[in-house]
């Protein structure tokens, strides 16, 4: 059996197509989305990750502004460049670039971020809100992996979900956003005594723990969907699409749609500044 690769970038695109109409309906009411993003240093991968907001920006008209910060910006330093775009309205949205550097307080910084602006989902109240079931602002690797999921055609409610991995942005929301749709959800994460006898279980494996080829293919249950949320290098080891039934690729599977994503929520946010939701689809 060859698993069959569940890529990104359709279902990118589909997404984008209809933020297209979003933005129009926007315009009409005179609003207009706008993202800052704030880099404190010089990380590579920050960066990258910055160019491919930008360009995903551009193809979709939305105004982006990347704010650079020398990487001895102190906390206090980085807290007014942030209370500065909070109170300015012509900004819809604000995301902090991490890793910042160690001196800075990367959780306070990302909570001054005033949740309707928080189109990265960290904040204390948009985590809040996740829990509660409201996923409009949800992180945007979370919300990836649930939309590669949707697009499997595999019925979500009631399935057996294991998702390997705990961090803040992807492990907890993703496990809530499955939750949510009634999935049967294990979290497993370094404390966890025994993980092959929890994903073995999985109809649906989601990892995403940034260790590469942690996922042997004696831990998948054959005819999983597995999504593999490692980057740069796949958490899933080489042979695992043998077992598999659908498989992420890595590149090319989350990564295409994270940046989307990322849009998205810019685009809800400005919604939600304007003063409420309009013809929107999901």
């Amino acid at each position: 059996m060859s698993a069959e690769l569940l890529k990104g970038k359709p279902i990118a695109d589909a997404i984008k197509e209809g933020l297209r109409k979003e933005l129009e309906v926007l315009a009409q009411r005179g609003a207009t989305p706008k993202l800052v993003a704030v880099l404190v240093g010089d990380n590579e991968g920050a960066k990258r990750y910055a160019g491919s907001q930008k360009k995903t920006a551009d193809e979709m008209g939305i105004p982006y502004e990347l704010r650079e910060l020398s990487a001895d910006t102190t906390q206090d330093e980085l807290l007014d460049v942030i209370s500065a775009l909070n109170a300015d309205k012509g900004v819809t949205g604000i995301i902090l670039l991490t890793p910042v550097p160690t001196h800075i307080n990367q959780r306070a910084m990302q909570a001054a971020i005033i949740a309707v602006k928080d189109v990265d989902g960290v904040s204390p109240a948009n985590a809040g809100s996740v829990v509660q079931g409201d996923r409009r602002l949800a992180p945007c690797t979370a919300q990836s992996v649930l939309a590669l999921a949707e697009a499997s055609g595999r019925e979500l409610k009631g399935a057996e979900v294991v998702v390997v991995g705990h961090s803040e942005i992807v492990g907890k929301p993703v496990a809530l956003l499955f939750l949510d749709l009634l999935a049967t959800v294990t979290v497993c994460h370094i404390g966890t005594k025994d993980t092959p006898s929890h994903t073995r279980n999985a109809e649906i494996l989601v990892s995403a723990t940034g260790v590469p080829g942690l996922i042997k293919p004696d831990w998948i249950k054959p005819g999983a969907l597995v999504i593999d949320v490692g980057a740069p290098s796949p958490d899933v080891a080489e042979g695992a699409e043998e077992v598999a039934g659908i498989l992420t690729p890595v590149p090319g599977g989350v990564g295409p749609l994270t940046a989307t994503m990322l849009m998205k929520n810019t685009v809800e946010s400005a919604k939600m500044q304007a003063g409420g939701s309009c013809c929107c689809s999901e």
